[in-house]
C-alpha cells in the first residue's frame, strides 16, 4: 500500500502531491490493478489533512481513469501507468549517481536542477515553455497598488 508524504512547504497543493505520489506509484510499479488506495480516514491520520482534500485527489485520479471508487468497499486502482518498475536496472545506476553527486557536495535542490535539465534535453520541456509564456504575460501586466485601501 502506498504511504502519502505531504510537504507543506513544497508550494504544492496538498490534493496534487497525492495524485502525483500515486502516479509515481503506478508508474513503479508500486500499485497495480486491483489493489486498494488507503482509505480518506487512513491518509488523514497519517498526514493531518482534511478528508476532502483526500477525496478531491481520488476524484482526479478517478477522472483520470486510474482508479475507481466502489461504495462502501474504497478506492481501487484500474490500471497502471507502468513502464520503469521499482527494481529497474536503471534505478540502481541513477541511484549510484545521486550518491556520487550527494559525495561530491551537491545539495538535493541541485541534483534536481540538474536532473530536470537532463530530462529536459532529452525528452523536451513543452510544460515548462507553456509555463514561462504565462509568467512572461503576467510580468507584463500592470500590478495594482499594494497597502492600504482606506
Amino acid at each position: 500500500m502506498v504511504e502519502y508524504r505531504i510537504d507543506r512547504r513544497s508550494g504544492v497543493a496538498t490534493y496534487l502531491q497525492i495524485v502525483q505520489q500515486t502516479r509515481q506509484a503506478l508508474r513503479l510499479g508500486l500499485l497495480e490493478p486491483g489493489d486498494k488506495l488507503p482509505t480518506a480516514r487512513e491518509v488523514v491520520e497519517a498526514t493531518a489533512i482534511n478528508p476532502n482534500t483526500v477525496l478531491k485527489a481520488y476524484r482526479e485520479l478517478e477522472r483520470e481513469g486510474l482508479v475507481e471508487a466502489r461504495r462502501g468497499l474504497g478506492t481501487f486502482v484500474r490500471r497502471t501507468l507502468g513502464g520503469a518498475p521499482a527494481d529497474s536496472p536503471l534505478r540502481g545506476e541513477l541511484a549510484e549517481w545521486a550518491a556520487r553527486a550527494r559525495q561530491a557536495g551537491l545539495e538535493r535542490d541541485d541534483v534536481a536542477a540538474l536532473f530536470t535539465a537532463v530530462l529536459d534535453d532529452q525528452f523536451g520541456e513543452p510544460q515548462a515553455q507553456g509555463q514561462d509564456q504565462r509568467q512572461q504575460q503576467q510580468q507584463q501586466q500592470p500590478q495594482a497598488p499594494q497597502g492600504d485601501p482606506a
